[in-house]
């Protein structure tokens, strides 16, 4: 009997941020600070709307490009947010979650052999949906000195003639690390002097702390180089609903949009009616959100110092990405140490990518009681660990 299997498929890795999750559900009293979820329910205004939408019996297919009614909202919003302005006929559609744009993005994008230059640590989605589609994968890897931002000089060290998309992942998962204007704009110079096209996945872009967001479509010569990804599941508190979006040149779109046509036909059609609802009228609610997430974020800061543990200040997303490089052990020996002798589900930062090795991804999208027990334990390990020594 032939195989039969994809080898291509079946040479990429499974997500390393599972791993230890399997274990945590199974394990009395455990505590995960793991997963990238909002701990909060999607607000009621949002789920109001979805409930209503079933009951009126809107559970038919919608146009392949989505709700026109979403996608005017939708360019609304990135105007009056981002100062973005998209065609909301041809130059916007809708996608079941960001994973999906990303994936349909760099398979319209890409040819065979092509260079996609992916920067590390970041989202587990990029790497393999780039082989997967044809493309030669390259890591740009993020110094933590710099505070894990991207640079031109990590560019010049792996762009090549093939090199044609760039991955910008920010605020970025798992570092938390931001891109300001001034950051941006020596990359924007860069990929018009290399004619590189962007894909600039801006999933947190409503969760960044004392500083706006600013997308790099923004910047001179950049528009028409740039798909902006984003969507509803970290801003919105919106994961279960799946719904994503991508913006971008017609040239693009149109492409993009044919192969989600054949792949999934629409998004799910009740959660497109409730994302309406979700721009329309929920800033104040994301506000709210935010604000907790930022009091987190210090909390999670200030135990880090109290405990001596190194970490850079993140200023994006709803993760810190701590170093652990002081006890000798890799990242993914400490995770697992810390799950069985603590109770304390983390992701090794080798999650993320190799240069991730020395990190761990902690999310502070749980609650201040569940992070105040856990950093309770962790401190607790970071103790014994230095009475060991060497």
């Amino acid at each position: 009997m032939r195989n039969p299997l994809n080898e291509k498929i079946v040479q990429v890795e499974p997500s390393g941020i599972r791993k230890f999750f399997d274990i945590v559900n199974e394990m009395k009293d455990a505590i995960s600070l793991g997963v990238g979820e909002p701990d909060f329910d999607t607000p009621w205004t949002i789920r109001d709307e979805g409930i209503y939408s079933l009951e009126q019996g809107r559970t038919f297919y919608t146009s392949n490009a989505g709700l026109k009614e979403l996608r005017q909202e939708i360019a609304a919003y990135q105007k009056r947010h981002y100062g973005l302005e998209y065609d909301p006929l041809d130059e916007i559609f809708i996608t079941v979650g960001g994973s999906e744009a990303i994936d349909v993005g760099l398979r319209v994008m890409a040819d065979e052999g092509d260079e996609v230059l992916i920067p590390q640590p970041s989202y587990v989605s990029y790497l393999p949906c780039a082989y997967m589609a044809g493309a030669t994968p390259v890591v740009v890897e993020l110094q933590a000195e710099n505070d894990f931002k991207l640079t031109v000089e990590d560019l010049e060290k792996v762009v090549t003639p093939r090199s044609k998309i760039l991955v910008l992942p920010f605020p970025n998962n798992p570092t938390g690390a931001i891109m300001t204007k001034e950051d941006l704009e020596p990359i924007a110079r860069f990929v018009v002097e290399h004619d590189l096209f962007v894909m600039s996945d801006e999933i947190y872009s409503e969760l960044t702390y004392g500083v706006n967001h600013v997308s790099i479509a923004s910047l001179p010569g950049m528009w028409e180089r740039t798909v902006v990804i984003n969507g509803f599941s970290k801003s919105h508190a919106m994961t279960g609903w799946r719904l994503g979006y991508a913006c971008g040149p017609r040239v693009i779109i149109e492409q993009m949009l044919k192969l989600h046509q054949f792949a999934i036909m629409c998004a799910p059609t009740n959660s497109q009616y409730a994302a309406v609802v979700a721009l329309r009228d929920c800033d104040d609610d994301v506000q709210t959100m935010r604000a907790a997430y930022n009091q987190r974020r210090r909390f999670l800061m200030h135990a880090f110092k109290e405990m001596g543990l190194e970490c850079f200040e993140p200023f994006g997303a709803f993760y810190v990405f701590p170093c652990i490089k002081e006890f000798g052990m890799t990242s993914e020996e400490f995770a697992q140490r810390l799950l069985e002798e603590e109770k304390v589900a983390v992701v090794p930062g080798t999650a993320f990518g190799a240069c991730g090795e020395g990190f761990l991804r902690i999310s502070y999208a749980y609650s201040l009681n569940n992070l105040k027990i856990a950093l309770g334990r962790i401190g607790d390990f970071i103790k014994r660990l230095r009475t060991e020594g060497p």
